[in-house]
């Protein structure tokens, strides 16, 4: 009887835990619009309608704006890889919707590129502080049944910043975008201290009558037998998730170095490498070749806009799939189908460039392309994030999902920044080609080397790795 109200409570436990990751997803929704803000805007920005009293801008300061972005979220994963560690998650998380309301009144109040400079730096500072807090806050509250819908929640916020960066910039003016992420903000601030710190956190510091009260919030409990044996239950698991952290507190050479460890870094790099090198945000750098290619009569706003819905769609699904068939799966068919995406958009422009007459399947490159999106959204461009912050064990936890942020990052800033100089001078198509054997090679990294780690408690997940 007792087990059954048990798995009862666990079925009804999960409610604070989606109003919490929806809450601070609105940061990643306002981070999301920042990546998708460029894209209207810079076409404003370079025209004789520039909102800027200083004049339109060039291309080069179009190439900054863009970089600069990535650039400030490299230093992002520094600083808060640090703060994260030293002063949690929740608190770090309130403090940055003050800096993201800076970026925007900067924006709003724009005369020259320098502001915008400025905003876009101080934007990737934040969105590279994300990327490392919001994964292991949201690993750390929730129960083992809902992990992989809670982690992969940052990367569908992420697209629907996006898609609603492309519709506001289609649609509203340039200063409409600003006050729309200003409002979110102070809505995120302050439903934000309603929320307790992740209970893991609480009992790293030793504050264990607030890990209680942190899991009874999360999970939602009251007072019956049942919820009181699973309150021990979890509260067991974290003592026995720190135990080995009581004698040694501080970091050092060895924790990093055992098998485990190395593993699990070793899996975090390679899949932080491959959500760049899929090829997936380099093809929405080519938005509007592609659509050119099809012969479509979309504007690069609009061709924008569909893409945004199709990436959105890809990681809704993943969101909606990742607990039920597993993260292996997913990213064997999100792999799998990138490589093939790309292979065929890649015969289609090398045979146009061989000067084949391929007028009549000019559908293929949209087709593709859509495709490409989709199905790297699916895993590639999605499920990193949750397997990061799941597989890193405890002790290492904080330091090594900001070194894999970092390389995503760096990556990141060197692919904006230097891939069109790339395609350029080693021809659209065998880039192609080459993001499509990276996938491959993704695919037989997942398939041999990274543990399952669907529904598994931490427990289960490092006697994986060992």
């Amino acid at each position: 009887m007792l087990k059954f109200e048990t798995n009862t409570v666990q079925m009804q436990s999960a409610k604070y835990q989606y109003v919490a990751a929806f809450v601070v997803n609105l940061l990643s929704i306002a981070s999301g619009v920042t990546g998708g803000w460029s894209s209207p805007n810079i076409i404003l920005l370079m025209s004789d309608e520039t909102p800027l009293p200083s004049g339109r801008i060039t291309m080069e300061q179009c190439s900054w704006l863009v970089s600069f972005l990535y650039m400030g979220g490299v230093f992002g994963n520094i600083i808060f890889g640090f703060v994260t560690n030293r002063f949690g998650r929740k608190w770090p998380l309130i403090i940055m919707t003050i800096p993201m309301m800076i970026s925007w009144l900067l924006i709003l109040y724009s005369q020259n590129i320098y502001y915008i400079y400025a905003s876009r730096i101080l934007n990737g500072i934040i969105g590279g502080g994300l990327f490392i807090i919001i994964p292991l806050f949201l690993s750390e509250i929730a129960i083992d049944r809902v992990r992989g819908v809670l982690g992969s929640t940052l990367i569908l916020a992420e697209n629907i910043g996006i898609l609603l960066a492309f519709i506001l910039g289609h649609f509203c003016d340039y200063y409409t975008t600003p006050k729309v992420v200003i409002a979110l903000m102070i809505i995120c601030s302050v439903l934000l201290f309603f929320f307790p710190e992740s209970p893991p956190f609480l009992m790293k510091q030793n504050q264990v009558l607030e890990a209680e009260k942190s899991i009874h919030f999360y999970q939602n409990l009251n007072g019956n037998n049942a919820n009181y044996e699973l309150l021990q239950i979890e509260m067991s698991k974290l003592q026995s998730m720190f135990a080995d952290m009581k004698t040694e507190s501080s970091l050092t050479w060895s924790d990093l170095t055992t098998h485990t460890a190395r593993k699990a870094i070793t899996i975090g790099v390679v899949l932080a490498a491959l959500n760049q090198f899929c090829g997936c945000f380099a093809m929405f750098n080519y938005t509007s070749y592609v659509f050119e290619e099809a012969g479509s009569n979309f504007t690069p706003n609009e061709s924008a806009i569909v893409i945004g819905f199709i990436s959105l769609f890809g990681s809704f699904l993943s969101t909606n799939l990742v607990d039920r068939a597993g993260r292996k799966i997913l990213f064997a068919i999100s792999s799998v189908g990138t490589a093939l995406g790309l292979i065929v958009l890649g015969i289609y422009v090398m045979l146009k460039s061989w000067n084949y007459q391929v007028e009549t399947l000019n559908w293929i490159p949209m087709v593709s392309f859509s495709f490409v999106v989709f199905i790297a959204s699916l895993g590639l461009m999605t499920l990193p994030f949750v397997v990061i912050s799941e597989i890193m064990p405890e002790k290492i936890k904080d330091f090594s999902v900001s070194f894999c942020m970092i390389i995503l990052w760096t990556l990141t800033f060197i692919m904006v920044k230097w891939l069109p100089l790339l395609t350029e001078s080693f021809e659209f198509y065998r880039s192609m080609f080459l993001f499509a054997a990276v996938c491959v090679l993704g695919y037989v990294f997942i398939f041999f080397y990274v543990p399952e780690t669907k529904s598994k408690s931490y427990e289960q997940i490092m006697d994986s790795l060992r």
